[in-house]
């Protein structure tokens, strides 16, 4: 960053805060951090520590499904490639193909478990379509609640296990640090004030940082804070230029942006301008049905061409009482604004999605940073490259959350059961007392100007002004101690936000998510690796793209 952030966002003192003491250490309760705490031995001590409730994590709303080659229509190959394509150059082969391969073996767990998916009328898993699959490859749940479903599957697995300790609305603030290794965190909750946990491995799990946009589909708890976290703590930053846009997200003013499953199109929707012009046909022979950057870079263009601040999304041709059916929550979403979703023409617009950078990370979740794993949406695996193909994620989360908690494991197995104090000791260097600041102001501004200038159309001058105005806050931000949660969200907000401005900046090519209308073409020639970043770097690494780093 141009202006540093302390290495620690808090002062701390051993002798002043209360102590835990666990084996394996998860940060974040979503599907990633929740399979993790799965997959440790039993005999092991977990700690799972969440923001907010464990209902309150993103993967608790992912609407469209879980992707799985599931009949013999489909093959591990084509799933692979519809990857690969979707991630336009940059993704690992060798992940892609581990993840493709063990996705019905993660899918069937779950359903060993007692998850409950849609079933056809035969007594089969039905199974749909989502932009960039070739074949009907994703599982959902509950018409258009899988998230809910899946999550609701492991928290009551997880339940059962004594090993398993889930410390809810606790706010992680820092990773701690000694001798170039993760060994817990320091954590802050309402009551109990600051406390340090020890563990002997770390998983990050946190999610991803979709607040950081004025758009999206993600909750306000969506900051960033593990990535900002494990930057400050010397992780290695990975592909910050690459966020996805969902295509689709009610927009209807006033009201909060609810996300449209992308499986809504793969069951038939058409996409209309306010002319009532099908236009998805004249941007890509795969029409709706195209990879999400496809269609979120031609809605914008869309409504610039008609001056329309959304396109609509037209299911009118389709059975009313099926796609009612099929999307009970959306239809429900939409029924309170005071649209029949199976009737209407329902407005929409891309808004912030999913990050696709995050930590870098080896092909089991290793980070850099010795003793701190990452899985799910925190973590750049190298499986979606430069854009998500849909549906994918959840099997991400599923996959590396497994790999990330077995192999954590094994490692404390190897290690000594003795627990410890390290007298580490930090002072902020601003001290205790901050300056006044209008954090939600800040907040505010900071979201509107990353959706005008970072958003799904990028340029150079563009940029250079979301990069000054960034620097502008962090100035004045940085350096104050805050006391809770609004102020640390902040701090991690602008720390990530800068981190994708300098990303963006750096890539002067498009591919995937990140669109620059000065340099639109693709460049494999001197663009086809990773972007990375260290504190302290004052420039980028580039990553060839079957290095683990």
């Amino acid at each position: 960053m141009s202006v540093e952030a302390p290495r620690y966002l808090v002062s701390f003192h051993p002798k002043q805060v209360s102590h835990r003491f666990t084996d394996v250490l998860v940060l974040g309760s979503g599907l990633a951090g929740m399979r993790a705490a799965l997959a440790v031995d039993s005999s092991q001590a977990v700690i799972v520590v969440s923001k907010s409730t464990v209902q309150q994590s993103n993967s608790q709303w992912a609407q469209g499904g879980i992707a799985a080659v599931w009949n013999a229509e489909d093959n591990f190959a084509s799933h692979v490639e519809d990857t690969e394509v979707a991630g336009q150059g940059l993704c690992n082969p060798a992940v892609v193909e581990r993840v493709v391969r063990e996705a019905p073996i993660r899918v069937q767990e779950l359903i060993e478990w007692g998850a409950n998916f849609d079933m056809t009328g035969s007594g089969e898993v039905a199974l749909t379509r989502e932009g960039g699959h070739r074949f009907n490859r994703i599982l959902h749940a509950l018409g258009d609640a899988t998230g809910r479903e899946i999550m609701r599957t492991v928290l009551e697995r997880a339940s059962k296990f004594a090993n398993i300790q889930v410390l809810e609305n606790t706010f992680s603030i820092d990773l701690i640090t000694h001798q170039g290794r993760c060994v817990g965190v320091i954590t802050w909750s309402e009551g109990a004030g600051i406390q340090m946990i020890w563990a002997k491995e770390t998983i990050l799990a946190t999610g991803g940082c979709g607040a950081v946009y004025r758009e999206t589909t993600n909750p306000p708890l969506a900051t960033g804070d593990g990535m900002a976290m494990a930057y400050r703590a010397g992780a290695q930053l990975q592909d910050m230029e690459f966020m996805q846009f969902h295509p689709t997200v009610l927009y209807v003013a006033g009201s909060a942006r609810h996300l449209i499953s992308e499986a809504v199109r793969g069951e038939g929707a058409f996409l209309r301008d306010c002319r009532g012009q099908r236009f998805m046909p004249n941007y890509d022979n795969r029409a709706e049905l195209a990879p999400r950057d496809v269609v979120a870079q031609s809605i914008v263009k869309q409504m610039t061409l008609t001056k329309h601040p959304c396109v609509y999304l037209d299911q009118r041709h389709l059975e009313p009482e099926v796609v009612r059916a099929r999307f009970p929550g959306i239809a429900a979403s939409c029924a309170k604004c005071g649209l029949d979703f199976a009737r209407d023409l329902i407005p929409v617009r891309p808004g912030a999605h999913y990050m696709v950078g995050g930590l870098s990370t080896d092909i089991d979740g290793r980070t850099t940073l010795p003793g701190l794993w990452a899985c799910g949406e925190v973590a750049a695996t190298g499986l979606h490259g430069a854009n998500r193909l849909a549906s994918n994620s959840l099997l991400e989360a599923l996959v590396f959350g497994e790999s990330c908690g077995r192999l954590a494991s094994q490692l404390v197995t190897r290690e000594q059961p003795s627990y410890e104090i390290i007298p580490l000791e930090y002072n902020h260097p601003n001290g205790a007392a901050g300056v006044e600041l209008d954090v939600a102001d800040i907040r505010n501004s900071l979201q509107s100007l990353m959706f005008r200038q970072v958003g799904i159309e990028r340029d150079a001058e563009g940029l250079e002004d979301a990069l000054y105005q960034v620097d502008f806050w962090s100035q004045y931000v940085m350096p104050v101690e805050f006391s809770s949660p609004p102020g640390w969200e902040l701090q991690n907000m602008l720390l990530v936000a800068e981190a994708m401005i300098h990303s963006a900046s750096e890539r002067t090519e498009s591919r995937g998510t990140h669109y620059r209308s000065d340099f639109p073409q693709l460049n494999d020639q001197n663009w086809r690796f990773h972007l990375a970043s260290k504190r302290g770097q004052d420039h980028f690494d580039r990553i060839p793209l079957a290095t683990a780093f």
